[in-house]
């Protein structure tokens, strides 16, 4: 099945492209059609950037708070993968990464997520104990400071 998903992505999902950009291209022109593209990546970049800035406050600000950052970290991810879409050429990819930097629509994917993840994701934890016998001494440090002076030096032939 992951393989029919590969597929889609990376030949029907280029094609659906080249026909859209031929398409708007045929009805506004290439230079506007041009423009569009390149204006849609930048302006994403930017917001996708600033997103991204205020998403990795949030998940900071809850490991402050000693709390796992679940949700802030959803954020990221589908942030960043906006963001890569706004960079990709085409139509159909800036609005789906315009439609991704979108809040809403960004919570409604994460609920989606959340529950395949539930559904397809085994947690397992377990725990080793270990303890390392040396014979050695364990080695003392001094505080004393060295002073020195740096020569340099080259080697001549």
């Amino acid at each position: 099945m992951l393989l029919l998903y590969l597929f889609l992505l990376f030949t029907v999902g280029p094609l659906v492209e080249l026909i859209l950009l031929l398409y708007v291209g045929s009805k506004i022109g290439w230079l506007a059609t041009v423009g569009i593209v390149i204006l849609t990546g930048i302006i994403g970049a930017a917001l996708a950037r600033w997103q991204g800035v205020k998403a990795v406050m949030r998940v900071q600000r809850r490991i402050g708070r000693g709390q796992v950052p679940g949700d802030e970290l959803f954020d990221g991810v589908l942030i960043l993968v906006a963001g890569v879409l706004l960079v990709t050429p085409g139509i159909l990819t800036d609005l789906t990464g315009f439609a991704l930097l979108t809040p809403p629509l960004r919570n409604v994917i994460k609920g989606v997520l959340r529950r395949w993840a539930r559904k397809n994701i085994e947690v397992r934890t377990t725990q080793t104990a270990s303890q390392f016998w040396s014979s050695e001494p364990t080695p003392q440090y001094r505080d004393e400071i060295i002073d020195a002076e740096v020569v340099e030096t080259r080697v001549v032939d």
